[in-house]
């Protein structure tokens, strides 16, 4: 799906974003809520925020929030290696980072091809009025192979992609939530 957002674009570059685990739920321009994604009580939101994006995933074990945005709280960054972290309820929670700088012709590429990805139930790209290619998309999985410790307990993923057309930066997120 793709939301026209009807706020102005305000992220500035990739260097502005951080990374905050466990904030309450920010206001969001647009949810997409999922429900028993992957069973066993398991709710994801993903949501779009002014300042790029959220997700809220309800376990068994309790809520997980992932945000990553231009935050307020001074010394946010993103992390420069994968961050791991055991959940309660034995689930292990696993979060990358990557940022590319292209030039205009793959930039614009790379953005349609985003917004492609974004024609399954389980996507949607935030367009920003008035700048062209400044966009946000958030897209969940789940990963039908079982794990053998845990077999009636899928894996469930989500990656998120942050456009930057005025430094030509792409910032792509994915996150990895599995049986432990």
């Amino acid at each position: 799906m793709i939301v026209a957002l009807q706020v102005p674009y305000a992220d500035t570059t990739a260097a502005d974003l951080g990374f905050a685990w466990g904030l309450p739920p920010q206001p969001a321009l647009h949810v997409l809520d999922l429900p028993d994604v992957a069973g066993a009580g398991t709710h994801l939101q993903l949501r779009l925020l002014g300042a790029s994006h959220q997700a809220v995933l309800t376990l068994a074990g309790g809520p997980v929030t992932e945000t990553v945005a231009c935050l307020p709280a001074a010394g946010l960054e993103l992390p420069s290696r994968p961050v791991t972290v055991d959940l309660p309820g034995g689930w292990r929670y696993s979060f990358s980072v990557r940022v590319d700088r292209c030039a205009a012709g793959p930039f614009a590429e790379q953005v349609r091809a985003v917004r492609r990805a974004s024609a399954h139930g389980t996507a949607m790209v935030g367009e920003f009025p008035g700048t062209p290619g400044a966009v946000t998309a958030l897209s969940a999985s789940v990963d039908g192979t079982r794990d053998r410790r845990a077999p009636s307990l899928p894996a469930l993923a989500w990656w998120t992609v942050h456009a930057y057309p005025q430094s030509g930066e792409i910032v792509r997120t994915r996150t990895r939530v599995r049986p432990a």
